[in-house]
């Protein structure tokens, strides 16, 4: 079963470089351009030992292979060039991911008239120390559901509402750490015409309901009092808003669910073991690549 899905992964990836992806990669000099272990083989190994056998550390990735997959892969490098490799298609990993989510329609769904939005942080240090590894692309932020500050980034993910399963994103986005979530989504959900759109109490903003209203659609977030707010006031409406924030918490948590899927599958959130800008994009696109694989195993070969 495991050397059937290697083969098709194999097959899925050489077809994909062939039509985009080597354009992403280029090499000038003849041992670069025609390496004896080939990129499709390097992204293989990546997504394989990702998806299928919970190998998420590099070195963890270049062992499992070197153990029990050399066979399929006989020039296999040292685990230096592997790595070295492997950070060389950083630019690579984002088209990748295009291109899953395309296979499987998860970037476009006309049925659906729901959208779950919500976002969480891959922690490359903790708030308590000072980050040094990718500083244009992370800062330090603060996450209020784990009361935490950290250094890294934010992934931020829209998806189309199903019944009974987790959804199928439209949109994910890397941000700094820093951002406020709906400014770092404000532009995306501006642009949806006649959905409904689920959030958090961060996404509570009257200029965003206005703009949704006047494309046809709504924003839907639990109830967030106003600053100054009296007591009174809120104890006189407490039923009814309670009432409807578990209503709207509840539509929108198969998103919370999406992203706790992915932390558990892929071990995503961690990136402390990162060293570089190239290495951080790799982490996060590769470990998206591979989580989309596993979630669509099923038709992966059709």
């Amino acid at each position: 079963m495991r050397l059937l899905q290697l083969i098709q992964l194999y097959f899925y990836v050489c077809e994909i470089y062939e039509e985009e992806l080597q354009w992403h990669c280029i090499r000038f000099t003849k041992n670069q351009k025609e390496p004896d272990f080939s990129d499709q083989e390097l992204l293989t190994t990546y997504l394989f030992s990702v998806a299928y056998e919970r190998r998420f550390r590099v070195k963890d990735i270049y062992d499992y292979t070197f153990h029990h997959l050399l066979d399929s892969f006989p020039e296999l490098p040292s685990y230096a060039a592997y790595n070295s490799r492997l950070n060389r298609l950083a630019s690579v990993f984002p088209v990748l991911v295009e291109r899953l989510s395309n296979k499987y329609g998860a970037i476009a769904n006309e049925q659906s008239l729901i959208s779950l939005t919500d976002s969480m942080p891959i922690i490359t240090c903790s708030g308590k120390r000072t980050g040094k590894v990718a500083p244009e692309l992370c800062d330090k932020g603060y996450n209020s559901t784990k009361r935490m500050y950290f250094f890294g980034v934010k992934l931020h993910g829209i998806g189309f509402y199903k019944t009974g399963t987790l959804p199928i994103m439209e949109y994910l986005k890397v941000g700094v750490a820093s951002e406020h979530d709906l400014q770092a989504q404000r532009q995306l959900l501006e642009g949806l015409k006649n959905r409904v759109v689920l959030g958090d109490k961060a996404f509570s903003d009257k200029e965003l309901k206005n703009s949704l209203a006047c494309s046809g659609g709504e924003l839907l977030t639990p109830v967030k009092y106003k600053k100054g707010q009296t007591l009174q006031d809120k104890q006189r409406h407490k039923a009814a808003d309670d009432l409807y924030s578990k209503a709207v918490s509840k539509v929108r948590q198969p998103v919370e669910s999406f992203f706790n899927w992915l932390i558990e599958h892929t071990d995503i959130q961690r990136a402390a073991k990162v060293r570089s800008t190239k290495g951080l994009i790799v982490h996060i696109f590769g470990k998206i690549a591979a989580a989309i694989i596993l979630l669509n195993e099923p038709n992966f070969s059709s």
